[in-house]
Parts: structure tokens; sequence; C-alpha cells
């Protein structure tokens, strides 16, 4: 298949710009996602679903903990990309020197902001190379007004060394994804989480 033929369509499925942060076993981290989408049409039962890859050190801290909170950046707050998606949380602490609290699931929630959802995962699916989870939203504020940071907008206002070391990374990302993404296990649910974990309808 051609690529170049659906490129300007499969680009325009990306989500706003989001640091995914999770807690687990004392330590806080984030990371930038753009595969985000709604998964309600109930009001009282918001919910969304996030793509994460495997290989990620978030992946291990929200199947341990079964949250995660998306704190959206600002059209302003381009440095996120640079601090939260450059280096993984293996390597050092990325909310050192941030203002932010532990919202109800303990996953951290960004003082300064667009706006943030905190949310516990309710169910999963093994993709391959990655795990869709699906998560209620039980808390949620809008904090700034105007408009979330764009990935699409992001890309034109990175400085060069920053496109130069999102290439370099993402080129390692791509072949481990080549090479783990038909390796989907049907056979037995990835979350292993009770269905308590579920609220009840209201």
């Amino acid at each position: 298949m051609d690529y170049a033929k659906i490129a300007p369509v499969m680009g325009s499925l990306w989500s706003p710009i989001a640091a995914v942060s999770s807690h687990w076993r004392g330590q806080d981290n984030a990371q930038i996602c753009v595969s985000i989408g709604g998964a309600s049409i109930v009001a009282e039962r918001p919910r969304v679903i996030t793509q994460i890859y495997k290989t990620n050190h978030s992946h291990g801290m929200i199947m341990g903990s079964g949250a995660f909170a998306l704190n959206f950046p600002r059209a302003d707050q381009l440095d996120w990309i640079d601090r939260f998606g450059m280096f993984s949380g293996r390597d050092g602490s990325k909310l050192e020197g941030l203002d932010y609290r532990a919202g109800e699931t303990g996953s951290p929630l960004f003082a300064d902001c667009w706006g943030w959802l905190d949310c516990r995962v309710v169910n999963a699916m093994d993709g391959g190379d990655l795990t869709c989870f699906l998560a209620e939203v039980v808390d949620g504020l809008t904090v700034s007004e105007g408009e979330p940071l764009w990935w699409r907008d992001a890309r034109q206002r990175m400085p060069e060394e920053w496109m130069r070391a999102y290439g370099e990374k993402q080129a390692g990302e791509v072949a481990v994804s080549r090479a783990q993404m038909s390796s989907i296990d049907l056979t037995s649910p990835s979350w292993g989480m009770p269905l308590s974990n579920v609220s009840p309808p209201p």
C-alpha cells in the first residue's frame, strides 16, 4: 500500500497533545501522547481511550496502578514535548520542580495547563506493540481559555534539534513496533483488574 495516498487522512486523526501522567510504587511519571479519543456519549459517565506503547515506562505504571491522568498543554507550552517526550522516566524524574498534585486516582495533575482529566482504567486491549486503555473519567477541569496544543501545530514550531532528536527516537520505536504489532494475544484479556473497578451507573 502507498501510505502517501492516505497520509493526510491518517495525520488528521492525531489528538491534541497530552502528558499522560501516572503514579506507581512511589514514583510519578509522565509521557507525551497524541492518540486519545472520547469513548462515551453518556454525559454523566465520560470515558476516554488512550494508546500507550509497551516499551514506554508509563505502560508498566498504568498496568500496575490501573489509572492515569491526561494533562493537556496550552498552545504556548511547546516545552512539554522536550520535557515529557524526549527521554524515559526510567532515566530520571520528569516532574521534578513541576507544580502538581495527586488526583483521586493518585495520578499527577498539573497546575499549569489547558486542562486535565483524571482517569481510572476499566478495560484494555492488546495491540501487539501497544495497549489501548479504556478508562472512566473520575474528575477533570478546564484550567485555561483558548486551545490546547495540537501535534500538527507543534511540529511546525519545534526547533530543528528537537525534530532531529524526535526523528532518531521515532526511528527506533517504529522498528520495535514493526516487529511487535502482529503479536496480539487474543486468548486472554490484557487487563487483570476485577470488574469492581468499574463505577456502577448513577
